[in-house]
């Protein structure tokens, strides 16, 4: 993958048309956010645009996707966003997975698999990296606009309480507010509001929770049985994976979600001493040293759980 400057992507953006913008698996705020917020600049200023997620986006994001209809067109030029690696796409999305010609990304675990990308793994959010490559094009950011980009930089940072916050995401921020992001609305509901069936998931999540390696590792489960007596929607399912890591003592946090056909996503959170993308690297996965995530397909839970338990031990120097 041949690395360009946020000038040239700019000027790449500008050149083309008729753009699918692609997110990985599982959409998380940054992926929904980049991916409509970009696609809307890019209606904005003429282009035509699509985001395309092999899954299904989460109601949590209803006022970002509410209202929004899909254009008609071939696609020509493939865009990613938030994606570190191909492997991460589900789906139709993953019939572009060899197509991609632009990768905007902030993950420092990218495998290169665009023709071209721009990523800074120092980004706490791929939201910042979009955000810049928008003021460079000149695009006039409405409200719209701001909404997403503004979820992106928050979820990605934790409602801004992370180490990897800089100076300038904040900066990013207060612009993003003065273009009419609705800061306060997002925060509160991205951090501060669970629903009762969000609550009864978490506390059946609770219920599966396992230590391994003298305490250093956590261990909680996402079952599909869980899902279906809670209630609870993918949307509300964000969130659980800091759980495990928050326990005093503990290293590293593993969230399993269970999915069809033997598939298990596993969302991994290591303190400062662990890599986490190392981690999931190992299952063709890919992240931030912090947070990461991957997927095993096993014939068992059990197994699958083994095997990540066993990887995580391996990292951390201990016996599972």
């Amino acid at each position: 993958m041949k690395m360009v400057t946020l000038e040239e992507a700019a000027a790449l953006l500008k050149q083309h048309d008729n753009y699918l913008i692609l997110m990985h698996k599982s959409p998380d705020g940054d992926a929904v956010g980049c991916a409509y917020g970009l696609c809307l600049a890019l209606r904005s200023i003429g282009k035509k645009a699509n985001p395309l997620c092999g899954d299904e986006i989460p109601e949590l994001y209803n006022y970002i996707t509410d209202g929004f209809e899909m254009q008609e067109f071939e696609p020509e030029y493939i865009v990613s966003v938030d994606l570190a690696t191909a492997d991460l796409l589900s789906g139709k999305a993953k019939d572009y997975a060899e197509r991609i010609d632009l990768c905007i990304d902030h993950h420092g675990s990218n495998t290169g698999f665009a023709v071209q990308g721009v990523v800074d793994g120092k980004a706490p959010s791929c939201a910042e990296i979009v955000k810049k490559i928008l003021d460079v094009m000149g695009v006039k950011i409405n409200s719209d606009v701001a909404d997403a980009i503004f979820t992106g930089v928050c979820t990605d940072t934790g409602c801004f309480k992370y180490s990897s916050v800089r100076p300038e995401t904040h900066r990013i921020a207060a612009d993003l507010m003065e273009c009419g992001a609705r800061s306060a609305m997002i925060c509160r509901l991205m951090f501060d509001s669970k629903s009762r069936a969000k609550l009864d998931m978490e506390r059946r999540v609770l219920e599966t929770l396992e230590y391994a390696c003298g305490g250093k590792i956590a261990f909680v489960c996402i079952s599909k049985e869980i899902m279906e007596k809670s209630g609870a929607s993918q949307g509300d399912t964000e969130g659980v994976a800091s759980i495990p890591r928050q326990i005093e003592g503990v290293r590293v946090g593993i969230t399993m979600k269970e999915k069809d056909d033997g598939e298990y996503r596993f969302s991994v959170r290591a303190d400062d001493d662990t890599d986490a993308s190392e981690i999931c690297r190992k299952f063709g996965g890919g992240g931030h040293r912090a947070a990461a995530g991957c997927s095993i397909y096993a014939d068992s839970p059990e197994k699958a759980k083994n095997a990540m338990i066993a990887a995580c031990a391996e990292s951390i120097g201990g016996d599972a």
